[in-house]
């Protein structure tokens, strides 16, 4: 096959023409100074919300490629969102930081707690979310994932606080339902029974009621699946029913212990 051949082949191949990966790479150049703008001490706000607006401009012409889909209109309601964006994170970052033995200021929870990122970047995706914007929302969810091993459909709804100590390999589901002051560790899904088309717009992932906690690798499944307020989930559980209020639940493998060392008497 000769050059021009090969790249006819190529160019035929290629059926997605708004297929373009600097959406990409704008979300995630977005995302950052997006970060910057409502954190970071030095940063500039007014400055930056103007160059916001005019990246949004562009990434909006990006991703609305259908007709009458007016998404640069969607920007202002977006941004009159933000102080309260803002005022729930700071909540978020506030129980971590009074809650959470290894954290030893605002500053660390912050800077260096990808849990925090992770749901910082859930709340700011989730507007977005919610407006109808395409594209832009999963590829920010998608950015702290990334980033931090922790992926959040922007879809799932989560009250306030929210914690995700540890935060890698927690997986939760695009029609999950978190509310007020849940707690979740590492390795945590809530997830679907099963994936099929079919189920789109359905419920398919759980409920979780206030104040749960969830330990370490526990798998929560179905979109009828209810975990009761103030309940207790312990670490590796399978659930794919319903538990009450008030309960603690738990798995207990059997382990064995054998001493090999030589009994020296």
């Amino acid at each position: 096959m000769n050059k021009q051949t090969l790249i006819g082949e190529i160019k035929k191949r290629k059926q997605l023409p708004n297929l373009k990966f600097r959406i990409k790479e704008k979300t995630e150049a977005f995302v950052d100074k997006l970060f910057y703008t409502l954190f970071d001490e030095e940063t500039e706000v007014e400055s930056n919300i103007e160059t916001l607006g005019k990246d949004f401009e562009v990434l909006a012409d990006l991703v609305c490629w259908k007709p009458k889909t007016p998404c640069r209109d969607i920007w202002q309601d977006y941004l009159n969102s933000l102080p309260e964006i803002l005022e729930q994170l700071n909540a978020d970052a506030k129980a971590i930081t009074e809650n959470d033995p290894a954290a030893n200021s605002p500053e660390e929870v912050y800077l260096s707690y990808p849990g925090f990122f992770a749901i910082a970047i859930y709340r700011l995706s989730h507007e977005f979310y919610k407006f109808g914007l395409p594209l832009v929302p999963r590829l920010m969810t998608e950015c702290a994932h990334s980033r931090t091993g922790t992926d959040i459909n922007p879809g799932a709804e989560i009250g306030v606080p929210f914690f995700i100590d540890h935060a890698t390999g927690v997986v939760i589901g695009e029609t999950a339902i978190i509310k007020d002051n849940v707690k979740i560790y590492q390795g945590v899904t809530l997830g679907a029974l099963y994936v099929d088309r079919n189920l789109r717009n359905i419920k398919r992932h759980p409920t979780i009621e206030e104040n749960v906690t969830i330990y370490a690798n526990a798998t929560i499944l179905g979109g009828e699946t209810i975990i009761g307020a103030n309940s207790v989930i312990g670490g590796n559980v399978w659930l794919t029913s319903s538990v009450p209020k008030n309960s603690m639940v738990s798995h207990t493998p059997q382990i064995n212990i054998k001493n090999n060392e030589k009994n020296n008497e």
